[in-house]
């Protein structure tokens, strides 16, 4: 849908849905039901949104249904927004035509395993020939500065993050730090944890970045464990091992590198749609709810039976979670303070619609007192404990401790949720000092996260169905509405607590 009639379309329907305001006869939260979250999540999980990739028709649907549901339940755009509903992402998708490593030991060429590489290319054309190699471990040292030189070489990074130090960065921040320092490529080892097949398909062929981001190296991409071990040979028990020290200074292997890419590049512009729910008593201090409304789009190969990866648990359930909050922060008592909702773009890409709105904010980061990030919530069962990613803080700490013991919920206080704090978009704000939080039970059982990621998770598979355990999810819902209560209430929360 061409640009112009796309903003006109959301503005009737945001007209069409103010024409006819909403009565509410009930000033108390409802129960969230799981009947309810079906509704939502069969329509955004449906073919008809192709699977709701950025820059796609799909993202036309989805973000015109979005804004429909929202305008209908007197959410409101922000005020003095360019393009009402919409802040407009610029993004630059690279699309891999072909991409191939080739290393060579004193001119031979080094045997690895099928499908044990993925390049993809930076420019739409490259070749690169005797590129000299170096494995640098994690990358930086305990001061956070790159540990080897890189300097037009091709650089072999682990993914984990180190085990020295505080607060280093995770693999993205340090793939792009080698860049920086001019390494020609970067490999990046990927885990055992994460799934070949997955990562094949979800970063092999496409990557999305900010139109604003820092050029990366002129190559990058995924190299299997074993192909590692067979690239550092007798050598790679002991690099790995040394590699775990702050004084490691990286490995020049007796190694080139022949790397070859073909790539289409194309820039567009995706979309955050941000709402406000105006206070009763505005106070300056803000609660902030938000979601990723995007999944992977057509994902499969041609001739795959189902080629559309729809992204019914991750995270077409989010969505539906935030809607049906929503729905009832504006039914019931007006709550003191200002309550935004935001759904960002390209999350699976890196939480790039995260990051932007933080360097980019339409509401001042300092009036946020909280972020609460719901994503992939239709996980567990009703009874499932409460997990918090982003824990630590007392105070906030007490008020989730004590609505959820209101709702008759238990605490999951094991710190196993804390692994997943870089991997959603809180992790965008917080970096830039807004208290972020993810709040329920979908990250308090980890067999089933687990199940779940090792099975649908990023897969065509992951469709709407009776199988998708939604009461977990709509008791998490009721959670949230309390906790939106709980934040934006100024004799409850004064907003300045740490």
């Amino acid at each position: 849908m061409h640009a112009t009639k796309f903003r006109a379309a959301i503005a009737a329907v945001a007209l069409l849905a103010f024409a006819a305001p909403t009565v509410h006869a009930k000033p108390v939260d409802a129960p969230v039901t799981e009947a309810e979250l079906a509704a939502d999540i069969s329509v955004l999980a449906s073919d008809a949104f192709e699977g709701r990739a950025p820059g796609t028709e799909g993202e036309d649907r989805t973000i015109a249904w979005i804004v429909g549901q929202w305008a209908k339940l007197g959410l409101e755009p922000v005020p003095g927004s360019a393009t009402p509903w919409l802040q407009p992402v610029p993004l630059v998708e690279s699309q891999s035509v072909d991409g191939s490593v080739q290393f060579k030991a004193k001119g031979r060429e080094v045997k690895l395993a099928a499908d044990s590489l993925i390049l993809t290319g930076r420019d739409p054309s490259l070749a690169l020939a005797d590129v000299p190699v170096v494995f640098v471990g994690y990358g930086v040292d305990a001061g956070g500065k790159v540990n080897a030189d890189v300097a037009g070489k091709l650089a072999i990074l682990l993914y984990e993050n180190a085990p020295f130090g505080e607060k280093l960065p995770r693999y993205r921040e340090r793939r792009q730090m080698l860049a920086d320092a001019g390494a020609a490529a970067v490999l990046v080892v990927a885990p055992d944890s994460m799934s070949w097949e997955n990562l094949s398909a979800s970063l092999g062929s496409k990557t999305v970045r900010l139109a604003s981001a820092k050029p990366g190296a002129q190559a990058s991409g995924f190299i299997a464990q074993p192909a590692l071990q067979t690239l550092l040979g007798k050598q790679a028990e002991g690099a790995l091992t040394a590699a775990k020290s702050a004084d490691y200074r990286g490995l020049a292997l007796p190694l080139t590198a022949d790397l070859s890419a073909t790539t289409t590049v194309r820039p567009f512009a995706s979309h955050n749609v941000i709402a406000k729910l105006l206070g009763a008593k505005p106070d300056g201090k803000a609660v902030l709810f938000l979601g990723h409304w995007d999944h992977l789009g057509i994902c499969g190969e041609e001739g795959d039976a189902d080629r559309i990866c729809n992204g019914a648990v991750d995270n077409a359930s989010g969505i539906a979670v935030l809607n049906a909050v929503a729905k009832r922060l504006t039914a019931g008592p007006r709550p003191d303070r200002d309550i935004y909702f935001m759904v960002t773009t390209a999350e699976e890409k890196g939480l790039i619609g995260a990051y932007y709105f933080a360097d980019h904010p339409v509401v001042p980061l300092t009036d946020i007192t909280v972020a609460l990030n719901i994503d992939t919530i239709a996980i567990s069962p009703r009874g499932t404990p409460v997990a918090t990613i982003g824990r630590g803080r007392p105070a906030y700490d007490a008020v989730i401790r004590k609505v959820s013991t209101d709702l008759g919920r238990k605490l999951d206080e094991d710190g196993e949720a804390d692994a997943f704090v870089q991997r959603q978009d809180g992790w965008a704000l917080g970096a830039k000092g807004v208290p972020s939080l993810m709040v329920g039970g979908s990250f308090s059982d980890m067999k089933l996260l687990e199940a779940f990621l090792g099975s649908d998770y990023h897969r065509a598979t992951d469709n709407f169905s009776d199988a998708i355990p939604l009461g977990g999810a709509a008791e998490d819902a009721d959670l949230h509405v309390a906790l939106g209560r709980a934040f934006a209430d100024t004799k409850v929360w004064s907003g300045t607590e740490k």
